[in-house]
């Protein structure tokens, strides 16, 4: 490989320099690996890594963003294109590949010449051979989940048979659950659960389309692996699981025997995990029924809807809701709990209420909050720690961050017990009870008199973890010996000082380093002595910052004291794997320390999130699902009001049964209707471009309801929430944040998911349906949907749209034919003004009741800065279409008919009473038993029907078009 070529930060690219026959082993070697295209493949060269082939031009491409990184291996006939990576650029690329991307897999190579063997590899699901690279200087905010599918069709029915696999948390769990066909509830465990990757069997049975499925794994943006049919099997799965699962064997066989195919599905998960092929596993995992009913469900439109998961290219972190409740976690395991929390909410009102419980004790008291926080400050990662344990390469590092972190236990035990209000016996049952009897245990207190007994504490002050010379008379011996050696050195530091006529220290330093202990003087004092130095002397090195020099007495004692480091060292290491097996020991114990404090960490940043906003948020009323109403009062989307530079207007939220349960809002664009943040380039157009927008308002809704059924409080003046089982969150085409374009077939399927899988315990919010077909067709669906959700599912829900025509709907409450008496539809818009002697329009965010009255998409225009032109042809033909006729025109020289078109004259009075009025004649026509009739009389019942509606009819323009 010849040339330079630089970094996109400036530095040179590290060179590979390889003869032409080593060249060529390699080659050969790489060539033979069998393909994957998937697969990132890096070769380490001690110093630097390499990546050849398919993958060097996606590095070259994807991180260097230039293809003059490319350098060519061998000869142009037969050799392959390269790229050096450096080690900063392995730790960008390995970070990309395994936290961000889903569609690629990492792994490294370690050898020489032909000869190179895999040492590393990694997934998204499956990173633990890279999480010493990946977390060495970062908090880990999500533990990486690995999900098996096992689908199949039972008495013509849908089942799918689901495990899961927590590497971090050493957890494995089965679910099993009828499916529809779009693999609804899969794409909902797949957004609860976390997943990063998903196993699914290449050869299903026929009758089973995989497109669907596929289609909802790649939606929750999870890479899929497809594995051969034959690892999807449950024989020998109880005594494999015997030796991984903690405890006894008993309850691991009763809770497979509960499963038919989930069984199969985690019998696929531990081959491809290679769980059995680790010993530091034995013993150490949990198994659990999962229980998809437990939570709300979220799919992956509404995650994204509702901006609940930090996205790569949020300008702060405050543009996500995870981002913004974030900020305060002072965790790793706070913040992978608080990650959990917000994709699992609650259904239970009692345990809602428990969480809402503490916050509020934390809320009302600042010196429990200020205190919670700063010991919490103080705790490491315990997850991440004890996980570090069970490794064979483990050192004492984390045996003393546990110590540390286990040391402030009895702080934070002291700080709830002093609170004393209304919720103590909570906070008694819930954290000080558990804490307690751990330390009454003495639990800690054996791990702490492990540490204090055989680490040299002292020197944590240096950046040193040792082990303590007392703890070992091995140890003991050898750190006397090495002293005295030490005494030797100095002494003959000070008598070459003195020989030299040098200042100890100042001017004569001894050191050590790649030559063992030398002596070192400037080069300005090394020509005062050169003489003597030359004689007695011999002189190792010499350099800008002086001269380097030594004696045959100092490296003999150099030599001794290596010799007995190096003992010493090797004694000791024997020493700390026996500390770290002993503190490894103790790992259930952390375990179930850092359950306790990485949920009071979420709590306390709930709490702290809660009063440290412009205003301050309130305690929700929970009420269940089949019982009270959603109303908020002044609500506020929680991370737009965190904007800088942002002005927000409240908005008043009245879902009520049997009045607004089913809300139809229309307003301007622009208007604050739909998401309240398109991520462009600059913060100013980001803040402004609220595009098409009254899913903003849903949105704010939808979120509200998931904080407050998360157990924090939420950005209201008060609350009071019904909680819900699912929030389904469809948005238009053009709003999907750094989504895309959405297509008019990804719209329908997403609507179609809402049709068959809300309940009246969801929350829909649906916006701008129908934009990417025509206008008719459209408008046809959107009112058919409506009348779905209306008649039908019966849920609360948010239908921002841009047919005016849909208003009508909420005339029709009285309608005894349609049954929603008991929803209540009601019609709000998003409010804008426009100045009569200016033109000028403002937007005013603020949704209020009743219709939108006029459109103003011209106006908009006109604030987008059209050109005068275009906006005075538009009004034109607005004018023109305003004022067109449903009856038919006739050229003048052929009478034939031509372009007949259709006055929009008609009220949503008009609508409503000619809808049901057309409805009766076709119930009554179609309730005639014409079986049981002779002709005659069958025309004359018809006749008279339809006179009865042409009478009725003869005062309802909008009946008279179809007549």
């Amino acid at each position: 490989m010849e040339g330079d070529d630089f970094t996109p930060e400036g530095g040179k690219l590290p060179e590979l320099k390889l003869d032409a026959r080593q060249a060529q082993g390699f080659i050969s070697f790489f060539k033979k690996l069998p393909q994957d295209p998937r697969a990132v493949r890096l070769f380490d060269r001690r110093d630097y890594y390499t990546a050849h082939g398919e993958n060097a031009t996606f590095i070259a491409r994807t991180y260097y963003h230039t293809m003059s990184a490319l350098r060519q291996l061998g000869s142009s006939s037969d050799g392959i294109s390269s790229a050096s990576v450096s080690k900063a650029m392995f730790e960008t690329i390995a970070r990309n590949i395994l936290l961000e991307r889903t569609d690629r897999t990492l792994e490294l190579y370690e050898g020489s010449g032909s000869s190179w063997r895999l040492t590393k590899s990694g997934t998204p699901g499956n990173i633990g051979s890279f999480e010493d690279i990946l977390f060495a200087n970062n908090d880990m905010q999500d533990s990486p989940v690995i999900v098996a599918l096992f689908p199949v069709f039972r008495e013509s029915q849908l089942y799918v048979g689901l495990s899961f696999l927590d590497m971090t948390n050493r957890k494995l769990g089965l679910a099993e659950f009828p499916e529809d066909s779009r693999f609804t509830n899969v794409e909902s465990a797949l957004v609860a659960l976390g997943c990063k990757e998903c196993l699914i069997p290449a050869d299903c049975e026929k009758s089973i389309d995989l497109d669907p499925l596929q289609n909802a794994i790649r939606n929750c943006n999870v890479l899929l692996t497809e594995r051969k049919k034959a690892d999807f099997k449950s024989r020998d799965l109880a005594q494999d699981l015997g030796r991984i699962i903690r405890g006894s064997v008993e309850p691991v066989s009763d809770l497979l025997s509960q499963f038919d195919y989930a069984v199969v599905a985690l019998g696929a998960l531990l081959s491809y995990a290679e769980l059995l092929a680790d010993d530091t596993n034995y013993g150490n995992y949990t198994i659990e029924k999962y229980n998809l009913n437990c939570y709300m469900r979220l799919d992956s439109a509404a995650v994204r809807a509702l901006n609940i998961a930090e996205g790569k290219t949020d300008m702060n972190k405050n543009f996500s809701l995870f981002g913004l409740m974030n900020r305060t976690c002072t965790v790793g395991m706070g913040k992978r709990l608080l990650n959990r929390w917000l994709k699992q909410p609650l259904l239970d009102v009692n345990e809602i209420n428990n969480r809402l419980d503490m916050v509020q004790a934390i809320v009302e008291n600042p010196e429990l909050r200020q205190g919670l926080r700063q010991q919490l400050k103080r705790i490491s990662d315990i997850d991440r720690l004890t996980h570090s344990l069970r490794k064979k390469s483990a050192n004492l590092q984390p045996v003393v961050k546990l110590y540390q972190s286990c040391s402030r236990v009895s702080y934070i035990k002291g700080i709830l017990q002093q609170y004393n209000g209304q919720f103590s016996t909570l906070i008694r049952t819930k954290f000080l009870d558990p804490l307690e009897a751990w330390m009454t245990e003495n639990r800690f207190g054996r791990f702490a008199s492990l540490v204090e007994t055989a680490i040299d504490l002292d020197q944590l002050d240096n950046g040193e973890y040792r082990i303590s010379p007392l703890y070992s008379s091995d140890l003991a011996v050898l750190k006397d010996e090495l002293s005295v050696v030490e005494d030797h050195i100095n002494n003959l530091h000070m008598h070459t000082a003195s020989d030299l006529d040098l200042s100890v220290d100042k001017h004569l330093k001894l050191e050590k380093g790649p030559f063992g202990h030398v002596f070192r003087i400037s080069k300005k004092e090394e020509q005062k002595v050169r003489k003597k130095l030359t004689s007695n002397y011999i002189i190792i090195e010499t350099r800008k910052d002086g001269v380097k020099f030594t004696s045959p007495k100092l490296k003999k004692l150099g030599d001794q004291y290596q010799a007995l480091f190096s003992e010493y060292t090797s004694c000791q290491k024997k020493v700390v794997d026996d500390v770290v097996n002993v503190s490894g020991t103790f790992s259930e114990v952390f375990e179930n320390f850092a359950v306790v404090l990485s949920e009071l960490d979420v709590l306390q940043s709930f709490a702290d999130l809660a009063t440290s906003c412009p205003v301050p948020y309130v305690r929700p009323d929970i009420t269940a699902s089949d019982e009270g109403d959603i109303i908020l009062q002044s609500s506020r989307h929680p991370c737009l009001e965190a904007q800088d530079s942002v002005n927000f207007i409240p908005n008043d939220c009245t879902l009520v049964r049997g009045k607004s349960w089913f809300q139809i809002i229309t307003g301007p664009n622009m208007g604050g209707k739909s998401t309240f943040i398109r991520q462009t380039y600059y913060l100013k157009q980001l803040i402004i471009s609220f595009t098409a927008s009254l899913l903003f308002y849903g949105s704010q809704v939808g979120v509200n309801v998931l904080m407050a059924q998360v157990g924090s409080f939420v950005p209201c003046d008060q609350a009071s929430i019904s909680v819900r089982d699912c929030i389904f969150a469809r948005v238009g085409a053009g709003d999907c944040q750094l989504r895309g374009v959405s297509t008019f077939m990804q719209e329908m399927l997403e609507t179609a998911s809402i049709l068959k899988g809300a309940t009246d315990k969801s929350l829909i919010i649906i916006d701008e349906l129908g934009r990417g077909t025509s206008t008719y067709d459209g408008f046809g669906l959107a009112w058919a949907i409506c009348e779905h959700l209306v008649e039908v599912t019966r849920a609360p829900t948010l239908f921002a749209t841009h047919f005016h025509e849909l208003t009508a709907l909420a005339h029709r409450n009285d309608d005894e034919h349609l049954h929603v008496s008991d929803v209540g539809i009601s019609n709000y818009h998003v409010g804008a003004h426009i100045d009569p002697s200016s033109r000028k329009l403002t937007m005013l965010y603020k949704v209020e009741p009743g219709a939108c009255d006029q459109s103003f998409g011209i106006h908009v225009a006109e604030f987008a800065n059209f050109p005068e032109a275009v906006v005075a042809l538009a009004k034109s033909k607005a004018a023109e279409l305003e004022d067109f006729s449903t009856t038919p025109t006739f050229s003048e020289d052929s009478k034939d008919e031509v372009g007949s078109k259709r006055k929009r004259v008609f009220s949503p009075d008009d609508v409503t009473r000619g809808a049901a009025r057309a409805r009766l004649f076709l119930d009554e026509m179609a309730a005639l038993p014409i079986h049981e009739m002779d002709g005659s009389k069958t025309m004359e019942i018809a006749s008279k029907l339809k006179a009865d509606l042409l009478k009725d009819a003869a005062d309802n323009p909008w009946l008279q078009q179809f007549l």
